[in-house]
């Protein structure tokens, strides 16, 4: 069993302004329809929502870098962010991956200015 962990923390406003300044294209390939929906739904606060879910993949791509990243051609979708009934985040892995990966833990947090992701991954062995 490998334990990998993953840090990122991104400034709201970039991911605002990347998102502006493409007319969207950049939803379209950094995140997943679902993920797109739930971010849209939080209205003023949106783009809190959309760089927490940046944030997030980033973490997992940090923390799966050493093994799967080298391995795989891995997608910005192939990592979505979705929660549970309480609220609380889940990672889910396309099903090229998940086979990898025995847990996934996420936490995320933002503020006015920042968005900040922590993801604990347990690879399964081989």
């Amino acid at each position: 069993m490998k334990i990998r962990t993953g840090t990122d923390i991104i400034e709201i406003e970039r991911v605002k302004s990347s998102i502006e300044d493409t007319d969207g294209k950049f939803c379209e390939r950094v995140y997943t329809e679902k993920e797109i929906e739930y971010c849209e739904s939080k209205k003023m606060q949106k783009y809190q929502h959309y760089a927490a879910r940046f944030a997030a993949k980033e973490a997992v791509f940090k923390a799966i870098s050493k093994t799967l990243y080298r391995k795989y051609d891995i997608t910005w979708k192939d990592i979505e962010v979705l929660n549970d009934e309480t609220g609380r985040p889940y990672i889910k892995l396309s099903e090229q991956f998940a086979n990898k990966i025995e847990d996934i833990d996420i936490s995320i947090s933002h503020c006015k200015k920042y968005a900040v992701a922590n993801v604990v991954i347990i690879e399964r062995e081989d």
